[in-house]
């Protein structure tokens, strides 16, 4: 076994690394950008090395000051999580050049998986069903929309070289195809280089079940199956295993079929074979086609550790260190069933808009796992992608497991920034998902009501109104006088746009009295917890430096308003187009004297890894263009101005 491994990624996988390496007595190296200096898994390492600036293509991404801190202090392998070089074979290539160990597959097992084209062929050949669709080098326009037409509508436009959703575009009717490809290729080459698409017969009502599978370079073995359909813009969002309604019959020829691609490339480590699953008839061993193999570690992986009892990340370890398969495929059961909830920093009701900020506040339940990169004080840095945490749970079945999950998410605590957590649990309560009736369109069927933002009740505004006034102590009587009359107080809050206006006034016995407006209700503090007109609630609220956050079912967080806060001049409606979040301009469409109509695309933002067109709000001229392309703009900077008026 290896003494020492550099842990070549960042945030919660780098923690999730080096937790098992601390289980397994292997010291660990860290490597960190200038925005991570301070982060959670550069303080768990036992070394950690800065390899650069912020931006990934100057830290994360250089390949060369990577392997050159594991040279310089003796790290016999590295692990390189997943995302940034983990699917590189240069990466691959150089550090087994540097004479260290890559642990993961070898480069010609990531070349043979890398371009879903060349993938997709070599699976036929292995025998493994893949999706009708064309898959060839012919790139001319002409002849992909004549390879649509053969397949037949609707179909998908996937990047070759893609993932993670983008580059990705469902076309729905050759008058749409054309615009859906320049779309597609304009992403898939900013986010990977390569702007070669394939197109795929797109299956009406789709599941994305996928294998795990694990190989030591020669033999294979499967330890079976998650269930990853509810996504948003192909982005995973809850996963599962197993996946519900799997037969015996379909899981042996699911785990063959994944077992078969594993090993007709020399497979070795960790990989996912993803399937796409046809739910409308029920799964059947004949409704299920290969998409990918990814070649790393996924993000999901705790789903599938906690239903076999394996730590992926030891096998990992072993497996490179030069030990066999560590279990027979005969070896591995499922016990219960496990779900992954992904914590995001993200402004649900605006889009899913990534957001930064510093966590002010941050607590995970007990009895649920919470895989983390980040702890209270943090900050959520623009720079890469905002995952606050992943939250496991498992249970004997799926019921049981479903109400372990809403539990454990009504019980993180996050105030600094705004996350999907009230998103998570409205998944977690949903009908259809809660029978199993799931595909990858389920959410955007429902996703006005999933995505709406919860609304505090008038006690929620009570308890927050005594934290924001300073009322609530520790524990026992609330106190507050004043010479002839109790104390009575106000304070104005804000949440979701709205102002709040409450009065406090304290009663005899530590109790008070809180109004808002035509709401009036008696609040008192018992022991460490809460009374609401005479009823016990299960409620913390926890003062901040400028808000208060009530933690009561979905989590709400109320800024305090200043009352000397002069309201700032309006920024010009939809004559103002502002920056909604941090990010890199990457493109701007107009200039001064230019007529727009409404809708139109003005710019381009680039932030978290993903595009964001800003468009006009209303037909105008465009007074001034205040950024270029290549600028970095904080949240809420004008980027460009309407002239007042019309056109």
């Amino acid at each position: 076994m290896f003494a020492r491994i550099l842990v070549a990624n960042r945030g919660e996988i780098a923690c999730r690394v080096i937790d098992t390496c601390r289980r397994m007595g292997v010291a660990t190296v860290a490597v960190y950008s200038d925005a991570d200096r301070a982060a959670r898994h550069v303080a768990m390492a036992d070394e950690a090395v800065r390899i650069g600036g912020p931006k990934p293509a100057d830290s994360y991404l250089r390949g060369d000051a990577i392997i050159a801190a594991a040279v310089a202090t003796g790290a016999q392998a590295i692990h390189p999580g997943y995302g940034f070089l983990s699917e590189n074979p240069e990466f691959v290539e150089a550090v087994e050049a540097a004479g260290l160990v890559f642990i993961g597959p070898s480069a010609a097992a990531i070349r043979a998986m890398g371009l879903k084209d060349a993938a997709k062929a070599l699976m036929e050949e292995a025998g493994v069903p893949v999706v009708p669709g064309y898959h060839g080098a012919n790139q001319d326009p002409e002849h992909l929309a004549g390879a649509a037409d053969a397949i037949g509508y609707p179909v998908l436009i996937k990047a070759v070289a893609g993932g993670g959703g983008k580059g990705m575009r469902r076309v729905d009717s050759p008058a749409r195809f054309m615009e859906a490809l320049e779309s597609a290729r304009g992403e898939a080459a900013t986010a990977f280089g390569n702007e070669a698409v394939l197109v795929e017969k797109f299956v009406e009502k789709p599941r994305h079940i996928e294998v795990q599978v694990f190989g030591d370079g020669v033999r294979a073995v499967h330890l079976f199956e998650r269930d990853c359909s509810l996504q948003r813009r192909h982005q995973k969002v809850i996963e599962e295993a197993p996946a519900p309604g799997m037969t015996p019959a379909m899981r042996a020829a699911m785990g063959e079929a994944a077992v078969r691609a594993a090993e007709a490339i020399g497979y070795s480590g960790a990989g996912t074979v993803e399937f796409i699953v046809d739910g409308a008839r029920g799964l059947r061993p004949d409704g299920f086609w290969f998409m990918e193999m990814n070649t790393r570690l996924q993000v999901e992986h705790p789903v599938t550790e906690a239903i076999t009892g394996v730590d992926l990340v030891e096998w990992q370890l072993r497996v490179a260190a030069g030990e066999a398969l560590p279990a027979r495929q005969e070896d591995l059961a499922i016990d219960g069933h496990a779900f992954e909830a992904r914590l995001y920093a993200e402004d649900v009701p605006k889009g899913f808009l990534p957001a930064t900020g510093r966590l002010a506040h941050l607590r995970f339940p007990g009895g649920a796992r919470a895989d983390t990169g980040v702890r209270a004080g943090d900050e959520i840095s623009p720079w890469y992608d905002p995952m606050v945490a992943k939250i496991i749970v498992h249970g004997p079945t799926r019921e049981v497991a479903l109400r372990k999950l809403d539990a454990a998410l009504a019980g993180c605590q996050v105030a600094g920034s705004v996350t999907n957590l009230a998103f998570l649990r409205a998944l977690a309560r949903h009908a259809g998902f809660a029978a199993g009736d799931v595909d990858t369109g389920l959410i955007d069927r429902d996703l006005e009501s999933l995505a709406a933002a919860p609304v505090p009740c008038s006690r929620t505004r009570a308890l927050a109104a005594m934290g924001a006034l300073g009322l609530a102590g520790a524990a026992g009587a609330l106190e507050g006088f004043t010479l002839w009359a109790p104390l009575r107080r106000a304070v104005v809050l804000r949440a979701g746009g709205e102002e709040i206006s409450a009065t406090a006034e304290v009663l005899p016995g530590g109790a008070a009295r809180v109004t808002l407006g035509d709401a009036v209700h008696e609040v008192a503090r018992e022991g460490q917890g809460w009374r609401v007109d005479g009823a016990p609630v299960g409620a913390e609220v926890v003062p901040l430096e400028q808000s208060v956050a009530v933690f009561w079912g979905n989590g709400y967080v109320f800024d305090v308003v200043d009352p000397l806060e002069v309201a700032a001049e309006a920024g010009g409606g939809a004559g103002r187009i502002e920056a909604p979040m941090p990010g890199l301009v990457k493109a701007v469409f107009v200039g001064p004297g230019d007529a727009v109509s409404a809708g139109d695309r003005l710019a381009v933002l680039e932030a978290m890894k993903m595009e964001h067109a800003l468009t006009a709000g209303r037909d105008g001229v465009v007074a001034e263009v205040l950024v270029g392309a290549g600028a970095q703009v904080e949240a809420g900077a004008a980027l460009i101005v309407l002239e007042e008026g019309e056109p």
